[in-house]
């Protein structure tokens, strides 16, 4: 027999042992975790495993995010940490909700709501992608009563209202002179632990991400062909096993491969080559702007910067995504606001290093196309 016990909360908990199994869940109402129980009991007697979902207690929003979740982690799926804020925050604002009570007017003022509260047209474009993706998997794997389209007519709406929306793309490119501004600042700090001015010219050479830099490891660098193997590289269909094999150019104004030697040195060539938090890396960033009244400059426009002086260079899109690590070339054209005066360069004619990247290149290519 199945034991429902009464919380101090006022929840219900049962509890099913039979047949050397043991299984138990939580419920506000008191018939839902008889219903419960005795489900599980069936469950046993089929020899089925009495700790899978059965949706027919699913009640509330917040036991479908609950279930999503757990979902996720049955095929072996974590829930990064991005996600798992934006659930978070879904749950608190949303999870007390019945699912009759998902309609589009409730998400609507929950959308208005989250406005006034300062959520942008893009943070709450997030949200509702989120929604949507819980109610079609509740309906689509566990066949529960939801109603998915409730939620494209509330985006729809508040859309309208101009609440959802794209995120403004940013376009702030770093100038020379703020750039050098920034490294003589950093190479005339001794008490600087981090060495932060080759840092920012190993990303203005590389395009790669702040957190990209301050993982590689030496193990990671080819030393006879100059390339650098950016493992778990950010892609929004998969991060794990998205290594990218890098080369290290001297096309943008800086050296990359002249700052790893740099950091060989310090380094001994052995762990991380820049042995250091990326978030430290971008507190000293943000000081540094601050100090020197460089306004609205962020650690990341320097991977802006890197993609439009390589197209400034005269490499194609193609060759740039190979750098770069973008796999739909669409992304790329919001770094060809280049500037005009680079069209009298004579450096159209890419010259690649050492005679070594082209068999890279095409290797790389097909893996751009084909990903």
């Amino acid at each position: 027999m199945p034991v429902i016990i009464k919380l101090p909360s006022g929840n219900w908990r049962a509890q099913v042992r039979r047949k050397g199994k043991y299984v138990s869940d939580t419920f506000k109402r008191r018939a839902d975790a008889d219903a419960w129980a005795l489900e599980a009991e069936r469950t046993i007697d089929k020899g089925l495993d009495p700790r899978a979902v059965n949706p027919r207690h699913i009640r509330s929003f917040g036991e479908i995010i609950d279930l999503h979740i757990q979902d996720m982690l049955e095929v072996g799926k974590t829930v990064r940490r991005s996600k798992s804020a934006v659930l978070e925050a879904l749950k608190i604002s949303l999870g007390g909700y019945r699912l009759e009570d998902m309609t589009r007017s409730t998400l609507i003022e929950y959308g208005k709501k989250r406005a006034k509260q300062g959520a942008g047209p893009a943070t709450l474009a997030v949200d509702f992608s989120f929604i949507g993706t819980l109610m079609t998997h509740a309906a689509a794997v566990h066949g529960i009563a939801v109603y998915p389209e409730q939620v494209k007519l509330a985006r729809v709406a508040l859309t309208r209202l101009g609440l959802v929306g794209n995120p403004n793309e940013r376009d702030r490119r770093p100038t020379q002179h703020e750039l050098d501004a920034l490294i003589r600042y950093f190479e005339e700090k001794p008490r600087q632990l981090i060495p932060m001015a080759r840092i920012i010219r190993f990303a203005v050479a590389t395009a790669m991400r702040q957190e990209e830099i301050c993982k590689i490891e030496w193990d990671d660098v080819d030393i006879t062909k100059r390339m650098v193997t950016v493992k778990d590289r950010k892609d929004p269909r998969k991060k794990d096993g998205n290594h990218q094999r890098v080369p290290m150019l001297d096309l943008t104004g800086y050296s990359a491969w002249e700052v790893l030697l740099e950091q060989r040195i310090l380094t001994r060539g052995k762990g991380r080559v820049f042995p250091h938090h990326h978030k430290s890396a971008g507190t000293a960033f943000y000081r540094a702007c601050k100090e020197l009244k460089i306004k609205d400059l962020h650690f990341h426009d320097l991977r802006h910067e890197a993609t439009s002086r390589l197209f400034e260079a005269g490499l194609t899109i193609e060759r740039v995504a190979l750098v770069t690590g973008h796999k739909d070339w669409k992304m790329l054209r919001r770094y060809t606001n280049l500037k005009p005066e680079s069209l009298h360069s004579p450096s159209n004619v890419v010259n690649f290093q050492n005679e070594l990247i082209p068999e890279v290149l095409t290797d790389m290519a097909t893996k751009v196309k084909t990903g």
